[in-house]
């Protein structure tokens, strides 16, 4: 009979977004998988969807009842490998397996991200730090993207075993450097001339991504740069107090709200530098990409983006205080084309040597063959 393993977390666009060469390495090693999340997309290398009732909020009570069925899910299908993510598809996930665990199934989970950390809301702390604390009793693995969750982790959380992996990784030859006329024609088929200086950041608007911030510092590289032009892919709450703002400062030639976007690729190989103003990252896919588009990219002082950008080597880093150094960086890039085009450089290569997709998929492969092995080591002795 086959082996089976389960990823589960909050939301389906989760494995679409970031785990499908994980989803496919495990059906070519002839293994049935199964998803379980909220949502209704489609998957690829999928063998069975499950739709579950799972809500973002710890509180809501549609958790409760994801968690019967989801432990129903496990009883039934007798998983040999459960890998969880997200903060409650991984609780509810490590929750329901707790009798799985007894029979021999190895359970993962993978922190995207920890939502405390240095800097943090004291409220984050409160609510999710006893959450994942007491999760890791209940876990084989704990699996970090980034130094600061990792060392956490290794200090305080009880997994059997704590590992780090390079993120996600990221598709180096899907996202890479235009030629100049492809990137003069981009702009031109975005509404923009050839000669705009254009600075890009896709997130959702809210108020950890704090687009206000790029927007506060846009109108002080709009004084220097009048040509320089601020790209916001997203959508979100936070949308509308971003909008406001530039209304209040004169900026509606400068900046462009661009929605929800299916051609971020196109967007980023249009873009000369890359911009990101959040607060607190894990690993940001969004940075990554830029990066391997050969774009510098300044960004503020975070433990994701800390560990991506080598301050004057791939990028900038500055505080979140530092409007006026942030604009000033925007200003410097657009007058040194040489110095932008070696940090461009030194950018993508540093995310093929460490942060492309083979190179992860080779880290999370090493990491489920381990168990792989375990779990048939442990069917033998039950035998």
């Amino acid at each position: 009979m086959n082996k089976r393993i389960l990823f589960c977390a909050t939301v389906d666009y989760h494995f679409k977004a970031f785990h499908l060469p994980y989803l496919k390495w495990f059906k070519e090693q002839g293994w049935e998988v199964h998803v379980a999340a909220s949502g209704d997309r489609s998957l690829p290398y999928t063998d069975y969807k499950h739709v579950l009732p799972i809500e973002r909020s710890p509180f809501s009570t549609q958790n409760v009842r994801a968690y019967f069925q989801l432990k129903k899910l496990i009883d039934t299908f007798d998983y040999d490998l459960i890998h969880c993510h997200t903060p409650v598809g991984g609780m509810l996930g490590r929750i329901a397996a707790l009798n799985a665990r007894k029979k021999g199934t190895k359970v993962l989970y993978t922190a995207h991200g920890y939502h405390f950390c240095k800097g943090a809301p004291f409220m984050n702390w409160l609510i999710y730090y006893p959450l994942e604390w007491g999760m890791s009793f209940l876990t084989d693995a704990i699996i970090t993207i980034n130094k600061e969750d990792y060392q956490l982790s290794k200090n305080q959380f009880h997994a059997a075993k704590i590992l780090k992996v390079h993120g996600v990784g990221v598709d180096t030859a899907y996202f890479h450097p235009p030629a100049k006329h492809e990137k003069d024609s981009l702009k031109k088929s975005f509404g923009f001339k050839p000669g705009d200086f254009l600075c890009f950041y896709a997130a959702e608007f809210n108020r950890n991504k704090n687009q206000s911030f790029l927007i506060n510092a846009f109108a002080l590289v709009k004084e220097k740069v009048p040509h320089a032009k601020l790209l916001l892919a997203g959508e979100g709450d936070g949308q509308k107090e971003c909008r406001a703002l530039v209304e209040k400062l004169n900026l509606s030639d400068s900046v462009a709200f661009l929605g929800f976007r299916k051609d971020i690729k196109e967007l980023v190989q249009a873009s000369d530098v890359g911009v990101a103003s959040s607060l607190r990252e894990g690993l940001p896919v969004n940075v990554m990409e830029m990066m391997a588009a050969g774009l510098p990219v300044i960004a503020i002082k975070n433990r994701g983006h800390n560990e991506l950008i080598e301050n004057g080597k791939t990028g900038f880093l500055l505080s979140s205080d530092q409007v006026k150094e942030f604009a000033g960086k925007v200003i410097y890039l657009e007058k040194e084309t040489g110095r932008r085009e070696l940090l461009g450089f030194n950018a993508r290569e540093k995310i093929i040597n460490t942060y492309s997709v083979q190179r992860v998929l080779q880290e999370k492969t090493e990491i489920y063959k381990s168990f792989m092995t375990e779990t048939e080591a442990f069917e033998w002795i039950a035998r």
